[in-house]
């Protein structure tokens, strides 16, 4: 299933998810200008490695990518939910919030991979986060998705909730079935780190302060 586009409205323009799209799009045609060492020494200086932990690395590894279809299913994924969630929020909290899910994100990495040397990049920990928050507060928007049914491929608009949730428990049974395996000399996806993402996104979206003058959107369930 892939989603094309919700059905909740926002109320004021999304500057910050437009600027972290436009960072990560910058950051990924800088990767593309490199040849193949040079695009693994830079990948291996400002990735996160589990082994050799630094703070500056966990932020500038959630603007790089690893390819054009991790880029572009990253920055699908954070323009659909994360205006509303940038709506509600506030431009500078939700920058604070994004940042803070990242860095979630990349902990529960860690320590789920404790023993990797690979880098780990990609935003998809702090996007994660995004879409808890937003299944907290836009539980029954409508999330038009593409579905295949069969031979088939049609439309469906379905509840924000159901969607999300079930993406939720892919990623994690995804996560527990790849313990046990080898992260040491190859990549793969960091499912923990959409887990941790994910619900450091619906803690945090529950203690920060959102916009009174929005709580009386139908869609909202506070």
């Amino acid at each position: 299933m892939i989603p094309l586009r919700d059905t909740q409205p926002s109320y004021t323009f999304p500057f910050v998810t437009v600027a972290i799209i436009v960072l990560n799009v910058l950051a990924f045609l800088y990767e593309f200008s490199m040849d193949p060492y040079e695009f693994n020494f830079f990948i291996a200086h400002y990735g996160v490695i589990p082994t050799r932990l630094e703070w500056m690395d966990v932020l500038t590894s959630i603007f790089l990518h690893g390819g054009w279809l991790h880029l572009i299913g990253n920055m699908w994924f954070l323009w659909i939910y994360g205006d509303n969630v940038e709506d509600i929020l506030g431009h500078s909290q939700f920058l604070i919030f994004y940042l803070l899910c990242g860095l979630a994100a990349t902990m529960v990495h860690v320590v789920f991979n404790g023993d990797s040397r690979v880098p780990t990049i990609g935003a998809s920990g702090a996007i994660a986060g995004v879409m808890g928050a937003y299944v907290v507060k836009f539980p029954h928007s409508k999330i038009t998705t593409l579905v295949p049914v069969f031979v088939f491929i049609t439309t469906m608009e379905i509840p924000a909730y159901l969607i999300l949730l079930y993406w939720f428990v892919i990623q994690f049974f995804s996560g527990v079935g790849s313990m046990g395996h080898s992260h040491l000399s190859q990549g793969g996806v960091a499912w923990f780190a959409h887990v941790g993402g994910f619900l450091a996104g619906v803690m945090l979206i529950l203690v920060m302060r959102t916009q009174d003058r929005f709580s009386h959107r139908p869609d909202m369930r506070w």
